[in-house]
């Protein structure tokens, strides 16, 4: 499904990168992920900063055919009376500022090529809200409207950008497994998930890999949760 194509992972070594780095791997692509991290079969890009990223991906492989941003922050408790300013801006630094930067340094070559695939993974909480959690939740939300405004500004150009929503899923930035050992925690989880059960990070995988293929052509805008009908 995606031979040949090149595609990279920012913070591959966090939230669904790991996994998804090895699903996109395993449909034939080119995977150059940022970040760190020792997965098998895939390349490793040295580069820290958005603009030195995309440069460094471009001289060794020519193009980028997907961009996925795999960003991640921690979701701390923040009560609106309580929160400290910087780290209002410290999330937004990490889930609006850096994908920004870094999708603006991917198009012009998707430009060049006359197509692309973005793919943004945020998160379902500022879907539905989240007590508590207003800084995490409010820069997700930047994040979707990201990808609404973005969508209208590069289809003509043949790219499309979607973001994956994702919530209670099983990853090692916010479920790692000592949470899901807490039987107490677990249960007031499943508690508030239609499914009654987590999701598994290659169920979010094998949804980037659709929409970094060619079978999505049609399709841009679109914030997609995967949150067991939590969302």
């Amino acid at each position: 499904m995606l031979k040949e194509k090149v595609i990279v992972i920012t913070h591959a070594d966090h939230f669904v990168g790991p996994v998804t780095s090895q699903v996109l791997a395993s449909h034939g692509a080119t995977v150059i992920c940022h970040g760190g991290g020792a997965q098998e079969g895939v390349h490793h890009a040295q580069a820290q900063s958005p603009e030195d990223l995309i440069a460094e991906v471009i001289e060794a492989h020519g193009r980028i055919d997907a961009l996925i941003c795999n960003d991640a922050f921690p979701a701390e408790r923040a009560p609106v009376d309580e929160a400290a300013p910087e780290q209002m801006r410290n999330a937004l630094e990490a889930l609006v500022e850096w994908p920004f930067r870094v999708i603006g340094q991917t198009v012009p070559h998707m430009k060049a090529a006359g197509k692309g695939k973005i793919i943004m993974v945020t998160s379902a909480a500022p879907i539905r809200g989240l007590a508590n959690y207003a800084i995490y939740a409010t820069a997700r939300g930047a994040g979707n409207s990201m990808v609404k405004s973005l969508s209208l500004e590069l289809a003509r150009h043949n790219i499309q950008i979607n973001a994956i929503a994702p919530n209670y899923i099983e990853n090692p930035t916010y479920f790692p497994p000592e949470l899901l050992a807490n039987e107490t925690a677990m249960a007031k989880m499943l508690s508030n998930i239609p499914a009654k059960r987590l999701g598994k990070p290659e169920e979010v995988a094998e949804t980037i890999a659709f929409f970094a293929s060619e079978k999505c052509g049609y399709i841009t805008g679109h914030v997609l949760p995967i949150s067991g009908g939590w969302a």
